[in-house]
């Protein structure tokens, strides 16, 4: 094969019009300007806006396939919404430090928590989803999980004063509901009991009520799943099932432990 029927072959088999990379690229950029002009003091706001609308424009011209769609009032609609964004992080942020006793200060929470910039990422992205902007609050959540081991679907649904601790392997589904002052710890999956195309449009995951505690590496399944307020869920529990208001779900291993016996 000659390199000329490579080349061939390779543009024969690029299929997809609109699978343009720089729009990954772009959005991170963007996503990392964002969190600066919302958190860091160095940062003017006002410069900061004027640039965020530039580099947005530009995410359009790269996302909005759709010719009619009006995606350039997008920022209009979206530029709004930062003040109750922060407002909402401000409390995520405290939550963390009130509930994690290592924490030294909540400067530390905003600056060296992945757990805080994962809710960060996912609040900014929400909105944008909400709004109905294709493919970038997908781009911006998924740049957070590959920094932070976080994975959150911009779809989900999130209440006030969110704590995730230590945060490596966290995975919120798209449908899941999570309501106020809620806690969990790494490894947690708020997933769905079936993997189908034909449930799209349906709940698929979890929802969880105020003030719960999902301990580390516990899996919580299904749309129709429900965790009542104040309850608590143990490390490792596996949950396919509702569970009341107030209650404790723990997972008991079996340990075995074996010593060498000495010989003579």
């Amino acid at each position: 094969m000659t390199l000329k029927s490579v080349i061939k072959e390779i543009e024969l088999h690029k299929k997809q019009p609109n699978l343009n990379f720089s729009l990954k690229e772009k959005t991170e950029v963007f996503t990392q300007k964002l969190f600066y002009t919302l958190f860091d003091t160095q940062t003017p706001v006002e410069e900061n806006l004027i640039l965020l609308e530039s580099h947005f424009d530009e995410l359009v011209n790269l996302a909005c396939w759709q010719v009619k769609k009006p995606c350039k009032k997008i920022w209009e609609l979206y530029v709004v919404k930062l003040p109750s964004i922060l407002k909402k992080l401000n409390l995520d942020a405290e939550a963390t430090v009130s509930c994690d006793p290592a924490s030294l200060s909540i400067e530390e929470v905003y600056m060296a928590y992945p757990g805080f910039y994962a809710i960060a990422i996912y609040r900014l992205a929400h909105e944008l989803h909400n709004i109905g902007f294709p493919m970038v609050p997908r781009l911006m959540t998924e740049y957070a999980h590959r920094l932070t081991g976080v994975d959150i679907n911009p779809g989900a649904k999130i209440g006030n004063s969110f704590f995730i601790d230590h945060a490596t392997g966290v995975v919120i589904g798209e449908t899941a509901i999570i309501e106020d002052h809620v806690k969990i710890y790494q490894g947690v999956t708020l997933g769905a009991l079936f993997v189908a195309k034909n449930l799209q449009k349906t709940k698929r995951h979890p929802t969880i009520k105020n003030n719960v505690t999902i301990y580390a590496n516990a899996t919580i399944l299904g749309g129709d799943t429900v965790i009542g307020e104040n309850s608590i869920i143990g490390g490792n529990a596996w949950v396919t099932s509702s569970i009341p208001a107030n209650s404790k779900v723990f997972h008991k291993p079996e340990i075995k432990i074996k010593t060498a016996t000495n010989v003579s």
